[in-house]
């Protein structure tokens, strides 16, 4: 009964915990929009930046009741393609996030334009990537994304890259390239702030080692960074002799002692480190929520 009841209280935690994520998120996304985006006369990224432009054709009509209704069919259309859990906090964030944009009411001033679109790229990224840390999304574009990697196998990247240029060059046609091109710093700033709150310093990296002393810097790396490494088998290019390379996954935090290690163990040996686009796997990576 003990076990039970402290899982259940786990659970609302976790339940709380996303709830607020998605609350933050929708109000923040709310005031980027309503408040600096809006006021610019700038386009946004996704659903939102199709109910800006909206919006701007038809004044009479609320961003938020547009953002709602152009959200509804790809949620129909999504219930079939993502998890169930990924799609019901999904639905409450696009369900906050109108209800945010109902009620905010305000703007920031700011005279210069691409002072807003750093201003706005900042909060919007704040925003969208608080609630990305939640097992939801904001939905529309995100749901979307996730039906054509069923369907069609487009990546999700490729898929949001494809709409927000869409959306550019629409508001380009309609408006002016000005104010696409400010669109554009937006979007920019705001992909990166996204990564950074999403990933900050967890940011896996992938890392080959190759040494003399595989042995020693591999059970130094499992013993004191406590991160797993596999050996491959190599040989070299020059000498023709088979070469022992060690291949870890840690993360960016973990570099700097891994390369202490190393470098203490064998002042000669090759480190080389990449970016991960992503990682999946146990300890080290993380299993997609959608």
């Amino acid at each position: 009964m003990q076990k039970a009841g402290e899982k259940n209280t786990k659970i609302i935690r976790q339940i709380l915990w996303n709830l607020l994520l998605i609350t933050m998120g929708s109000a923040i996304g709310a005031i980027t929009v309503k408040a600096i985006l809006a006021p610019l006369e700038f386009f946004g990224t996704g659903f939102t930046g199709i109910a800006l432009i909206i919006s701007y054709l038809v004044p009479s009509a609320p961003i938020s009741v547009i953002y709602f209704i152009i959200n509804v069919p790809v949620f129909i259309l999504g219930w079939k393609f993502v998890g169930r859990r990924f799609f019901i906090y999904s639905i409450i964030a696009m369900v906050m996030f109108s209800v945010a944009l109902q009620l905010v009411h305000f703007q920031i001033t700011i005279n210069d334009k691409i002072l807003g679109a750093i201003l706005a790229g900042i909060t919007m990224g704040t925003a969208a990537g608080i609630t990305l840390k939640s097992q939801g999304s904001g939905g529309g574009l995100d749901i979307l994304s996730v039906i054509f990697l069923r369907i069609f196998s487009v990546r999700l990247g490729t898929t949001i890259l494809a709409f927000n240029a869409g959306i550019l060059v629409v508001g380009a046609i309609l408006f002016s390239l000005e104010r696409a091109l400010y669109t554009l710093i937006f979007i920019f700033i705001s992909s990166n702030i996204v990564n950074l709150v999403v990933n900050g310093l967890s940011q896996r990296r992938s890392v080959f080692i190759i040494s003399t002393s595989c042995e020693k810097i591999s059970n130094a790396i499992m013993e004191q960074v406590n991160r797993g490494v596999t050996i491959l088998n190599g040989r070299g290019g020059y000498s023709n002799e088979d070469q022992d390379v060690i291949y870890t996954i840690i993360t960016y935090r973990e570099l700097p002692q891994l390369k202490r290690l190393v470098r203490e163990i064998d002042p000669d040996a090759i480190v080389v480190v990449n970016d991960t686009l992503e990682v999946m796997g146990y300890r080290i990576g993380n299993q997609p929520h959608w």
